[in-house]
Formats: structure tokens, C-alpha cells, sequence
């Protein structure tokens, strides 16, 4: 794929529970500021959306926002974004989102947070993109959806030859890293007679 110039982040507009999910939205947004990467993310500036972008724009970063003006109202985007595109619908924001990001990452959130993470797990699978995925697991958050994506493939539903590939990060220092490394590794598409499907060459 080449390099990496924007990353998206999914994330959860409340900061969670435990403060290390806040920890890691500050040393991810630092980190990808620091690589002269772009943040896009969903513009929101409350929880961890807003830790995020704060941490990016404090160390000099390009963040772009990208948020429905329905939601606007309720989650203020934070002063100093780069650019804040306001949408109508969900569906449009991501669209954008995608658009506009050379990688994925999924850090603690609710369901609007899976469901971003889900769309472009999909979307790898039918051989829409090849954009590597990450989710940062951090203490463990994901591991019920790692569980159920295993449960998956046991049970017959995520077939051999038209699989995906997740990458899991335990730090936000793994991140860029591990991120960079899948987007050196040649990849392809190929068609049967169903779909179209990822697969990594020999």
C-alpha cells in the first residue's frame, strides 16, 4: 500500500471508565502527530474523541474532523482542528472518514465505535479496501469481540479465502509501528464467483 500520510481513529465520545483509556488516546494522538501523520477522526471534542484530537493539535499535528451537524450541537468539536467537515448523516461521515485515512484504528468506545470498526472489517473482507486494521486493546477491552470474531470463524462464518486481517495493539507506542509494517506488505484482490476477497500473496 505504501505510506501512511492519515490514520482514522474511531473512538468513544466519553472517556470510559478506566483512565487508561484516556492515557492512550493522549499517547496515540501525541504519537501521530509526532510521525507528521494526519488524525481523522469524528470531530467530536468530549471523551476520548476530544483527548485524541487535543493531544494531536498540542504536539503540532493536522487533525480533521468529521461529524454530522445533528451532533454537533452535543459534542462541540474542540478549538484548533485543521479542518471540522460537518455531514448529514452517519453514513456520509463515515464514508468521509474512509475516504480520507490510508489506515484504522479502534480504541475503547461504545457501539458507534463497533459499529465503524465492523463496516470496515466488512468492507476488507469483500475486497473493498486494503487499508490495514488495528484495534487497540487496551486492558483488554476488545478481547469479547476478538472472542466472538474466533467463534466466527469456528463456527463456519468467516470462510477460509475470504478472511480479514485485524491487527492488536496492547500500547499506543505499538501502534504506528505495527501499522507501518502491514502497509509494506504487498497485497491484492481477487474475484471468485461470489465476491470479492482479500488475500495476502504467498
Amino acid at each position: 500500500m505504501g505510506e501512511i500520510k492519515s490514520i482514522c481513529v474511531f473512538c468513544g465520545s466519553s472517556p470510559g471508565d478506566d483512565p487508561r483509556y484516556l492515557a492512550a488516546a493522549n499517547a496515540l494522538g501525541a504519537a501521530i502527530a509526532g510521525a507528521g501523520i494526519e488524525l481523522v477522526y469524528g470531530g467530536g471534542g468530549t471523551g476520548l474523541m476530544g483527548a485524541l484530537a487535543q493531544a494531536a493539535l498540542g504536539h503540532g499535528g493536522r487533525v480533521t474532523g468529521i461529524i454530522p451537524s445533528f451532533l454537533s450541537r452535543r459534542e462541540p468539536p474542540p478549538r484548533g482542528a485543521h479542518e471540522t467537515i460537518e455531514v448529514e448523516t452517519m453514513h456520509q461521515r463515515k464514508h468521509l472518514m474512509a475516504e480520507r485515512s490510508d489506515a484504522f484504528v479502534a480504541m475503547p468506545g461504545g457501539v458507534g465505535t463497533l459499529e465503524e470498526l465492523a463496516e470496515q472489517l466488512t468492507w476488507a473482507q469483500l475486497g473493498r479496501h486494503a487499508k490495514p486494521l488495528l484495534a487497540l486493546d487496551v486492558g483488554g477491552f476488545w478481547g469479547p469481540l476478538l472472542a466472538l470474531l474466533a467463534h466466527m470463524r469456528a463456527a463456519g462464518f468467516i470462510r477460509a479465502g475470504a478472511d480479514f486481517e485485524l491487527l492488536v495493539a496492547r500500547h499506543a507506542a505499538e501502534v504506528l509501528p505495527m501499522l507501518r509494517g502491514a502497509a509494506t506488505v504487498p497485497r491484492k484482490f481477487r474475484a471468485d464467483a461470489r465476491e470479492g476477497v482479500f488475500v495476502r500473496p504467498a
